[in-house]
């Protein structure tokens, strides 16, 4: 079954984002990395899983049309969910997360929307909001 291929964002600042998407997924298996030329002539860096597709890219805002900050309940994205092997990397992710100064929304615990559906919420340095879950019998792809 195919899923979705690839997923862009717009961030503020593409460095800053950069560092903290590669060390956030680095130890999920995005180790990949692509850089193209967007439309507007923009930088856009792909951060890749090793084995091909699901990657996530991002490039800096060209515009500030926005006046307020990320809001994951106007049109757009709610949040992004990243797979992990186990609830051990979900557990090290969020340590992670403290880490680096973010916050965590929630977690990581066991919800009820699926069997042992095991996640950590967070936000990125956007305020966008991301999850790293694990669910058994779903393990993500090497």
């Amino acid at each position: 079954m195919e899923g979705i291929d690839h997923l862009d964002l717009v961030v503020t600042d593409l460095e800053l984002s950069l560092t903290f998407y590669r060390g956030l997924l680095a130890p999920l298996a995005y180790v990949r990395e692509s850089t193209i030329v967007g439309e507007r002539g923009e930088r856009v860096v792909y951060l890749g899983r090793a084995g091909g597709g699901d990657s996530i890219g991002l490039r800096e805002r060209q515009s500030h049309a926005h006046g307020v900050a990320y809001d994951r309940y106007a049109v757009g994205v709610h949040h992004i969910a990243f797979a992990a092997p186990s609830r051990a990397a979900v557990d090290e992710r969020a340590r992670w997360v403290v880490q680096q100064g973010m916050t965590i929304e929630s977690g990581p615990v066991e919800y009820d929307y699926a069997p042992g559906y095991y996640a950590v919420f967070f936000y990125d340095p956007d305020g966008i909001k991301l999850e790293v879950v694990h669910i058994p019998g779903s393990e993500c792809r090497e």
